[in-house]
């Protein structure tokens, strides 16, 4: 535990030294510009979440899942950082939850920050009706959770390709089809690219009752727990057996 602890504290560092925290910043605010355009004769608290959620649940959300993982590692992949690292008294275990720890707290300061611009938008265009706690908090919890088998994939990827560009092409490419397979019910909930949307667009909204949005939040939530599970798992024992 001393160990985890350690390393963490070090990420921390290096992360306190970089410019990610403006990446950070970034889909919060664009979010923040998208929800000042809802009329205020029109708005509702569910239209401005699944508007503001849009494009950060669909497109942001998923590429900065796959920057942090691609970042967190980079600093290793270069000079012989591995060697290095693991040369101290640490376990590969310690280092591995110590990065995906970061990530996810990452995620986490994304999502707050998201609610934070949600409530802020929300009395700038004077919505009147009370705050519905429980759809916010479901929405950013549940996109939070949705990240976390993506961030395990993508931490798996950035393990093993030392280039820090690769790992995020890859994760664009498959970004793209989100608007494309969110329209399936068969493979949408399965797609870890497209979770995150699926797990924020309020339940019941209009326009959102088609495909993958007729999923049940509980059904989604176990199918985003297995994946999690199975690749957290796989990223685990390849790292730790992986040669530096």
């Amino acid at each position: 535990m001393k160990a985890f602890f350690r390393v963490l504290s070090a990420e921390r560092l290096k992360m306190s030294k970089s410019y990610l925290w403006l990446i950070v910043l970034a889909s919060p605010v664009l979010a923040a510009l998208i929800g000042m355009l809802v009329s205020s004769e029109l708005a509702e608290w569910p239209l401005l979440l699944g508007g503001m959620s849009l494009f950060h649940a669909m497109l942001f959300l998923p590429v900065m899942t796959g920057l942090f993982s691609s970042f967190i590692c980079r600093y290793e992949h270069t000079g012989g950082g591995w060697k290095s690292l693991l040369a101290l008294p640490v376990s590969r275990t310690a280092v591995y939850l110590a990065k995906f720890t970061v990530v996810i707290c990452l995620l986490a300061l994304t999502q707050i920050l998201l609610l934070g611009a949600i409530l802020i938008t929300g009395r700038i265009i004077h919505i009147s009706s009370p705050i519905p706690w429980h759809m916010l908090l479901q929405s950013i919890l549940g996109g939070w959770v949705a990240c976390l088998p993506l961030a395990a994939l993508q931490m798996f990827a950035s393990l093993r390709w030392a280039s820090f560009a690769a790992p995020l092409v890859v994760n664009v490419i498959f970004t793209i089809p989100n608007i494309l397979i969110t329209n399936s019910a068969t493979y949408g909930p399965y797609y870890p690219w497209a979770q995150p949307f699926l797990a924020m667009m309020p339940k019941g909204m209009n326009g959102y009752d088609f495909g993958a949005f007729n999923l049940p939040f509980e059904s989604l939530m176990i199918t985003v727990l297995g994946g999690f599970v199975l690749f957290f798992a796989s990223g685990l024992v390849y790292f730790n057996r992986k040669e530096v």
